[in-house]
């Protein structure tokens, strides 16, 4: 029998109740035969992430304080994986229907390529929708997709290139430009994200920031010099 061919791999940090949502989704994934094992790497939580976790089947891998940090992370759970593709993907971030019919045709029709999720937001405000539209439209046109729109590869693509850095902020945008537009594809799925820090920091100030971090990284400013401007 040929083993299930998706490994996952999510970063957390004091994840719930988020997490029981992502992984709750990922279910079927695991009776279609697709998904293989889901490794979750925690960065010390103080919650009950981890038990979560465990208690849902996941590997579960501790990282060590001195390693923390989500390109540290998602390094550390491509390592523990299996099998033959990886998907990267964000605690607070919920596959929607059709997720496992398009993993199972871009694993069949475009193994040369990366592939990333359509985005939406878990609210239905203007900022929202907006937000959501430029963060597809900029992965579309520049082949820059964040992390919170997942990240599936082929184990030996992912290698190849040289995987996740251990970089404090950055890593999923270091990751795609290594990656190149013309690998990347985008997957007739959708995932839901988390809106939280938008609404606490307000849609147009947080869009505002994030563009002012990316072009600070695009000008080569190494990220452990602004990384305490995302928080």
């Amino acid at each position: 029998m040929t083993s299930a061919p998706l490994s996952i791999v999510i970063p957390t940090l004091n994840a719930m109740p988020r997490l029981i949502g992502c992984l709750s989704a990922l279910v079927e994934g695991l009776s279609a035969g697709l998904v293989r094992d889901v490794t979750i790497v925690d960065a010390g939580s103080s919650d009950t992430t981890r038990d979560l976790a465990l208690d849902m089947g996941c590997r579960v891998v501790e990282c060590p304080p001195e390693a923390r940090g989500r390109g540290h992370q998602l390094a550390m759970g491509a390592q523990h994986c299996q099998g033959e593709w990886l998907l990267f993907l964000h605690a607070d971030s919920l596959l929607q229907a059709g997720w496992i019919e398009a993993i199972e045709a871009h694993i069949a029709q475009a193994p040369n390529k990366a592939g990333y999720f359509v985005m939406s937001f878990d609210d239905d405000s203007s900022g929202a929708r907006r937000t959501a539209f430029w963060a597809n439209w900029r992965a579309l046109r520049f082949g820059l997709p964040y992390g919170d729109q997942g990240l599936l590869m082929l184990r030996s693509h992912y290698d190849a290139i040289g995987g996740y850095r251990a970089l404090p902020l950055m890593e999923d945008v270091d990751l795609v430009r290594k990656i190149g537009k013309h690998h990347l594809r985008r997957l007739p799925a959708m995932v839901i994200t988390s809106a939280d820090k938008y609404r606490q920091g307000g849609w147009w100030r947080t869009s505002i920031r994030n563009m002012a971090l990316l072009m600070t990284y695009f000008l080569g400013v190494q990220p452990a010099r602004f990384k305490d401007w995302y928080r």
